[in-house]
């Protein structure tokens, strides 16, 4: 059976021989006819994603057995049995991207540093090894069902194999002896005990310890910068800090105060 390790964590854990998308997948479940099945915590994975979905639009793709793809279901009530507020909930991506962090520090075993380049791409050396795309599940009533937290995370890819230059995988990065199951079960436990704190504090980031958990794995912060929002403005300073909503607050260079960021595409400059 795969992700034995991983089984013991969560409640309900499909492992897939091939998916188009964990995310599709998943959110297809969880909003259908069968979604009493799909509690909170429910876990759909394969090593063989054809049609991965990253930020932007953009693709993510390996070949089969070299990575990982994963999405997670939370369906986060507050202990009144409310639903999380809407505000707080851009704080999922982020514990999302903290937590692969954390899980491929566990992997590599201090051969590497993985951190966060904001929101939610992992890099090793300033190459990516995972990305995080988070997606809101609609209730009948139009307010939040729920999250499905992907993730994508290279595992064995060669430097043959990379997609891009700016790309590395774990093995790369100097992981050895390990397996998909080892990376999975890693990455669930960092996540699920920040989500469940979180939950617990009324999505209150600083109260539940979030806050300080996502900034201390944000490798962005105290770097020069280059934004480039939607709106096709680029602005170029330093990430100084992230604010109560986990934006990103960036000093301007050309002198215009600070911007505060909660969609963009960040570089990391390298002066």
């Amino acid at each position: 059976m795969h992700a034995e390790k991983s089984r013991t964590l969560v409640p309900r854990l499909d492992w897939l021989a091939e998916a188009g998308s964990t995310n599709s997948v998943l959110v297809a479940h969880a909003g259908g006819p069968d979604a009493a099945g799909w509690p909170d915590l429910s876990v759909v994975v394969t090593d063989n994603q054809t049609a991965g979905r990253g930020r932007l639009g953009r693709v993510w793709s390996a070949p089969a057995g070299a990575s990982l793809a994963i999405s997670l279901l939370l369906r986060p009530a507050l202990p009144s049995g409310a639903p999380l507020p809407v505000s707080s909930l851009g704080w999922i991506p982020l514990i999302g991207g903290a937590a692969m962090a954390s899980a491929a520090n566990t992997v590599l075993a201090g051969a590497a540093t993985a951190s966060v380049k904001w929101p939610n791409d992992v890099l090793i050396d300033g190459r990516k090894v995972s990305g995080v795309l988070s997606e809101l599940l609609a209730g009948p009533n139009g307010a939040p069902a729920g999250v499905v937290v992907g993730a994508g995370v290279n595992l064995f890819l060669t430097a043959e194999q990379l997609p891009v230059a700016t790309a590395t995988s774990l093995a790369l990065a100097g992981a050895t002896g390990f397996g998909a199951d080892d990376v999975l079960a890693a990455y669930l436990g960092a996540i699920i005990p920040l989500y469940r704190a979180f939950v617990a504090a009324n999505g209150d980031a600083a109260a539940s310890g979030v806050a300080a958990a996502v900034t201390a794995l944000c490798g962005t912060l105290g770097q020069s910068v280059r934004v480039e929002l939607p709106t096709g403005e680029t602005v170029v300073g330093r990430a100084s800090a992230l604010d109560s909503d986990g934006r990103l607050v960036v000093t301007r260079d050309d002198g215009q105060g600070t911007l505060v960021v909660s969609a963009g595409d960040v570089t990391h400059l390298r002066y």
